[in-house]
């Protein structure tokens, strides 16, 4: 079979290997359908590298069919149609025992330390995959992951039906949150880029108001569409360390902050918006990952349930598919930054 494995900055290469056994009697082996490329993925491959071994398969947002499983496993079968959770939690220490597996002492990622999904099949722990209605594409399925990262941070807030937002990044992330703030019933969503094009597929997913913050002052805009008042809640999902500090400023009385991107460099806040935390009496709160209990948690229950209903629709953020075959000539570009991207997929079995 095919795999991507990453042997350092910038070097992934695409190999021929053997199909993984199940050698684990609660592993299964899972013929990957779709895979997606996560932010995450981005930093290893163009800054990081290999967080531990040398050489493992990369990926780890994905979705496929059971191809075979373990003798302790029973609820899952060959042919079923599943999504994976690749969160590795310890299961033993206080957080875990507390099943706030997100906040795992030494949490683990399927494709980190374990062979990932660019492959045409991976061997997974059997708990970390979900069951996937037929009414929910494999590319979608492949979407549960980065989905349910979205949902856990808005239950990190108190969001209730009616109140206002402001998404700061519109990636695929920011995007993600500005669709499920829709569905979550928010009355007013403003959208925050710098490029115009991302504007456009902010508007696409549901935002009511956009703002360029390139070329307008974010913190005026706010205030003018919202009266001098600021949104309930502001969610920054760009993940860059002038934004990690702005979005303190662009929350109301008493309202909510609630990071999603990671800055990958320091944060240095003015005196305005750090105040803003005390004389605002905000709530800023940070959201990792998506797991918790009964394993892997609400977060992706709910999103597989309103997939499934057709009220998230992710499609209008994919915006490049391809091949498996193309992989490593599509990090290279991607990470040149020469052409605009939303979501990638990969079909190892062909684009259909």
């Amino acid at each position: 079979m095919k795999a991507a494995k990453l042997y350092g900055k910038q070097d992934l290469r695409l190999e021929e290997v053997d199909i993984p056994k199940v050698s684990k009697d609660t592993d299964v082996l899972i013929k990957v359908k779709a895979t997606g490329i996560c932010g995450s993925d981005l930093s290893r491959y163009g800054k990081f590298g290999p967080k531990k071994q040398v050489g493992l398969t990369f990926g780890h947002e994905f979705s496929g069919v059971v191809e075979e499983v373990g003798s302790a496993v029973s609820d899952f079968k060959k042919g079923d149609r599943v999504s994976i959770s690749p969160g590795l939690p310890c299961m033993e220490c206080e957080y875990c025992l507390k099943a706030d597996y997100s906040k795992c002492n030494s949490l683990e990622v399927i494709g980190a330390v374990a062979d990932g999904s660019f492959a045409d099949y991976i061997v997974v722990p059997s708990r970390n995959c979900i069951h996937v209605p037929d009414e929910i594409s494999f590319e979608h399925a492949a979407m549960i992951e980065p989905s349910a990262v979205v949902v856990h941070a808005f239950y990190q807030t108190n969001m209730e039906v009616g109140d206002t937002i402001t998404v700061v990044g519109c990636g695929p992330i920011g995007l993600m949150t500005i669709h499920w703030a829709k569905v979550f019933g928010a009355k007013q969503i403003i959208a925050v880029d710098v490029m115009p094009e991302k504007l456009e597929w902010a508007k696409n997913m549901g935002a009511d108001l956009v703002i360029n913050g390139k070329e307008e002052d974010t913190r005026e805009k706010v205030m003018e569409y919202t009266n001098g008042r600021g949104t309930d809640i502001v969610a920054e999902a760009a993940g860059t360390p002038f934004t990690c500090a702005q979005v303190l400023g662009l929350a109301a009385k008493g309202g909510e902050v609630v990071y999603l991107g990671i800055p990958y460099a320091d944060v240095l806040v003015d005196r305005f918006n750090f105040e803003s935390i005390m004389r605002n009496e905000l709530k800023v709160v940070g959201s990792w990952n998506s797991i918790t209990g009964p394993y892997p948690g609400k977060a992706w229950d709910t999103t597989v349930h309103f997939m499934k209903e057709g009220k998230i629709d992710l499609t209008p953020i994919i915006t490049h598919r391809h091949n498996l075959s193309e992989v490593v000539e599509v990090f290279e570009k991607v990470h040149k930054r020469d052409s605009l991207f939303g979501k990638i997929m990969f079909f190892p079995e062909g684009v259909e």
